[in-house]
């Protein structure tokens, strides 16, 4: 009997140009540009144990066994690590999440970064951070970037492309911002990223706008980041945002993420802006909303979001830095 594991900790991340659409389904390569910043506060732990009595590999998330598509998708990452090191060893997964599962926080990213990292040295393979952060793609874009602190990029893949990492393009360090998530549900979200991301890709008239605004947007942000433009990347983040979601909502037959409180929290960080405070609202596939800030404002904009009818309660995020072994 051979048995050899090893755990490993990331970070969820949100995206300020949003990744929504897929050149290629078959290889899981987005179809626009992206660019993240990586939250110290998000966290997934995972530990892999590759094992040769195991007859199947066994897969639990916050102390419940996972079956479905869910586990489909590790059993992928593990069946690609197998082949790489040429065992046939099953594996034990288990992991936990310090932030709500499936609910618009970018759980599938610090998830899919974590199980990568940590099977990747379970199983003895001498990888560097680009080809984990592909490997970590191929089940969750969002993932590639995970893997990498601070600022990332993740450029447009291609139909044929079969490898694509994602890339820092600066360290926590470069900029000292703070990120405000207005939690306003406990819930998991009833839509799935992917599948609404490909059911919008299919039926939404604004997908084709989306893509050509993308890569503007994108550029934007990473001149606003490279100079610490805090108004530049508000802005511009902003419009990723709610374009991506009208995209949504003009899908056939529409698709909504939005709750009640989420529109208040949103004309909540437009009041916010127009008495002074430094604040600037992101979304993902999800109800909740993160809103960019800096000190001195961060407990001014934390106060004004916990007086919103609605917000259940509030995370503060710095930045976090990349993916790491706790354990081999």
């Amino acid at each position: 009997m051979t048995i050899s594991s090893a755990t490993a900790r990331a970070h969820a991340n949100i995206a300020l140009a949003k990744y929504w659409g897929k050149a290629s389904l078959e290889h899981n390569t987005p179809a626009v540009p992206s660019i993240s910043l990586t939250l110290d506060a998000l966290s997934t732990t995972t530990a892999v144990t590759f094992d040769s009595a195991m007859a199947d590999d066994y897969v639990e998330v916050n102390g419940v066994l996972r079956s479905g598509e869910f586990r489909s998708r590790v059993c992928t990452m593990l069946d690609r690590i197998r082949l790489a090191s040429g065992s046939s060893d099953r594996a034990r997964v288990t992991s936990s999440n310090d932030f709500p599962t499936a609910s618009g926080l970018a759980s599938s990213a610090s998830a899919f970064a974590a199980l990568a990292l940590a099977s990747v040295k379970a199983a003895g393979l001498p990888w560097d951070s680009a080809r984990i952060s592909d490997l970590a793609r191929r089940s969750s874009a969002s993932a590639g970037r995970s893997i990498f602190g601070g600022f990332v990029r993740l450029r447009a893949g291609g139909t044929d492309d079969t490898f694509l990492a994602a890339e820092p393009l600066a360290p926590r360090e470069h900029w000292d911002i703070d990120i405000v998530v207005a939690v306003v549900s406990e819930d998991p979200k009833k839509v799935g990223s992917t599948s609404c991301m490909i059911h919008t890709q299919n039926t939404s008239p604004y997908f084709e706008a989306w893509c050509g605004l993308c890569p503007v947007l994108a550029s934007r942000i990473e001149h606003a980041i490279a100079h610490r433009d805090l108004d530049m990347l508000g802005q511009a983040t902003e419009q990723s945002a709610f374009a991506m979601h009208a995209s949504s909502m003009a899908a056939a037959p529409a698709v909504f993420y939005f709750e009640p409180a989420t529109v208040a929290v949103l004309q909540a960080v437009q009041a916010m802006r127009r008495d002074g405070l430094c604040a600037y609202a992101t979304m993902d596939a999800g109800p909740h909303v993160k809103v960019i800030t800096q000190a001195p404002h961060t407990e001014k904009v934390v106060a004004r979001l916990m007086d919103v009818v609605g917000v259940r309660r509030t995370l503060i995020s710095s930045l976090g830095g990349p993916a790491v072994v706790l354990s081999e």
